[in-house]
């Protein structure tokens, strides 16, 4: 396994050439660190290198590593799958939830989020294939959850992240990844003020990047193996 900073700069290698290859300024694409199951010492090391937003999605692996480094200036994103009765802890230890796909979900967090903290950055989940094994709002909830962002205090829509059907057929994957981007410029046809797309892993980060994603999340090619 390659060291951290040679890690590092060969996924920053990729998401340029991908950038290039489409015609995208490689800056509009940023990178989250997935840090679930890594050591605090690791984002540590990242940090050191210029990597400063950190994915987790098991709350209380993630409240550890942030009481731990609460010394860092760190923006943490939750990312799994949110239950009920965590969503007080995420409302107030997080600056992002990527995976919001349900109204009493996103009513919680809405409620629970400290006034004195600004407001959370939301980006809901679409399950853009339809499949029943895997969380995220159908693409016809979007504009529904969209609208009620609007009207909830302590929450500001950024955009959509989603997770595609896996699938080593490019066109497949071409053809989820745009159907997300096409739900992403109705929500800006529409007047929401909406500036991320969430979209692409290790694995497909330049089709991802070709059909118009702004932040990919890249796990063990970056951060390298986890912890059992």
């Amino acid at each position: 396994m390659n060291k951290p900073l040679e890690r590092l700069q060969i996924v920053q290698k990729r998401i340029k050439k991908a950038c290039l290859a489409a015609g995208r300024d490689p800056r509009e694409v940023a990178l989250l660190a997935v840090s679930k199951k890594q050591s605090p010492e690791n984002i540590i090391t990242f940090n050191n290198l210029g990597i400063f937003a950190f994915g987790e999605n098991q709350v209380q692996e993630a409240l550890q590593k942030q009481k731990e480094l609460e010394h860092l200036d760190l923006e943490w994103h939750f990312i799994g799958a949110i239950q009920s009765n965590k969503t007080r802890a995420i409302a107030e230890h997080f600056q992002w939830v990527q995976s919001v796909d349900r109204e009493r979900i996103l009513r919680r967090l809405a409620s629970q989020r400290r006034a004195d903290s600004p407001p959370l950055n939301v980006c809901l989940q679409v399950n853009i294939d339809h499949e029943v094994q895997k969380g995220g709002a159908t693409p016809e909830e979007i504009l529904q959850l969209a609208s009620l962002c609007g009207g909830l205090d302590n929450i500001k829509l950024r955009g959509l992240m989603a997770i595609p059907k896996m699938t080593t057929d490019p066109v497949e994957q071409h053809d989820s990844f745009r159907r997300v981007r096409l739900l992403y410029e109705e929500l800006l046809a529409r007047g929401f003020l909406v500036d991320t797309l969430s979209m692409g892993m290790s694995a497909d980060l330049e089709i991802a990047i070709q059909e118009g994603s702004t932040m990919v999340r890249i796990g063990t090619d970056l951060l390298g193996k986890r912890k059992t």
